[in-house]
Order: structure tokens, then sequence, then C-alpha cells
């Protein structure tokens, strides 16, 4: 398949990447500045793109048969523009003729209990809340747009580098923890199942999650 990849940079979009290519797959990496990103392999090119802005999206994503966003707001970018990005990356994808996405969100509006989200629950940090409701604000436009074949995929609550081992579980709405109550998973083997899912749909216009 030919894949763009959005965040390409960071560090789940290029575990992404990575697993995209090692699958054999066409990787196309959306950066705003090309000149600095300095991976290389023979199944994947660089292209200029601003996730901001429709036609530069459709540039970039053009041809290709289904698309990741791993944006994340960084360097100094606010926490809105993980919801403010939804309407230019739909209009994007619809003048290149992309009907698949994958958006990588939060871990913070999944339920712990019903009607009570991770986010809303006395014990979340208060350093991450500003992303994870804008991560929830996000995931609510999301639930508007008809016309992409969209997913929202949330990590675990504790998501960083780690194994790839392959050996994950894959829920919904849910926040998935272990027998211990801990909430977790690798960024390798959350990038498994972004690929896991672009291959093999199941969550088309849903949210899933991913942990052990």
């Amino acid at each position: 398949m030919k894949i763009a990849v959005f965040g390409a940079a960071g560090r789940i979009g290029s575990r992404i990447i990575t697993e995209a290519l090692n699958r054999g797959h066409d990787v196309t990496a959306v950066v705003r500045k090309p000149e600095t990103y300095t991976v290389i392999h023979e199944h994947l090119k660089v292209a200029k793109g601003d996730i901001f802005e429709s036609q530069s999206i459709e540039g970039a994503v053009f041809d290709h048969d289904a698309v990741v966003s791993a944006y994340s707001p960084t360097g100094g970018a606010a926490p809105s523009t993980l919801f403010e990005v939804v309407l230019p990356l739909t209009a994007g994808l619809k003048q290149a003729g992309v009907k698949r996405l994958v958006v990588v969100g939060g871990a913070g509006s999944l339920e712990v209990a019903p009607g009570v989200q991770v986010v809303d629950t006395p014990s979340f940090p208060a350093e991450f809340k500003a992303v994870a409701l804008a991560h929830r604000d996000a995931l609510k436009e999301w639930q508007k747009i008809d016309d992409i074949d969209w997913t929202f995929a949330s990590p675990s609550a504790i998501i960083e580098p780690g194994e790839r081992t392959a050996k994950f579980r894959t829920g919904t709405t849910q926040l998935l923890t272990d027998e211990q109550g801990n909430s977790k998973i690798s960024m390798e083997d959350f990038a498994i199942a972004i690929l896991n899912e672009i291959e093999n749909p199941q969550f088309i216009k849903q949210q899933f999650t991913v942990g052990y």
C-alpha cells in the first residue's frame, strides 16, 4: 500500500513509518521541513506538507491508499490544534480522493467506568489535562465526519518507547488494564496496531485502543 504519515518525525510517527516500511509498504513522510528529515529507505519518500492547509495536504497525499495523522502539538503549539486540524485534514483528503485515515489520539477519552472518562478522574495528571481534553474534543469532531473512513486510535494510559512484542489486546472505548491494574503499551506495539488497522480495518468511524 501507499501510506502517508503526518507527524513523521515524532516518537510515535517515526515508529509507524518503521513498521510500515518493514511490512513492505511504500511510505511518504509528510513534514514541514523536508531538509531536516534524515531517514533514508528505498520505499520511503519525503514530501513537504502542512497539516493545517488543505491544498498542501492534497498535494502530499494524492494517489495514496491511506493516511496516518500522528500530529501532536509540539514546539509551543496550542493543544487546541489537535481539533483545529480536523477540518483542513478532512478537506485535504477529500480533495485528494483518499478515503482512509487513522488518527493517533489520546487515552483521556477512554472510559474507566460507565460514563467516566480517564481525563475526568481525580488522579489524572494536571500537566497532561489540556492535551487530553483537546484529544477528546478532536474525537467529537471526527465523529461528525461521514465522508472519510477515519479511525481514532487511543493508546493505553502509559505509552513509551519499548519492545516490539506483537502481544497486546485491542478494545474500543474502555481503558485496557492488566491484572495489576496497569494500563501500558509500547510505542512499537502501538505502531503494529496502527498498521494492522490499515491493512485489515476493524474500526471504521470508531475509536479503538491498544494495551497489554
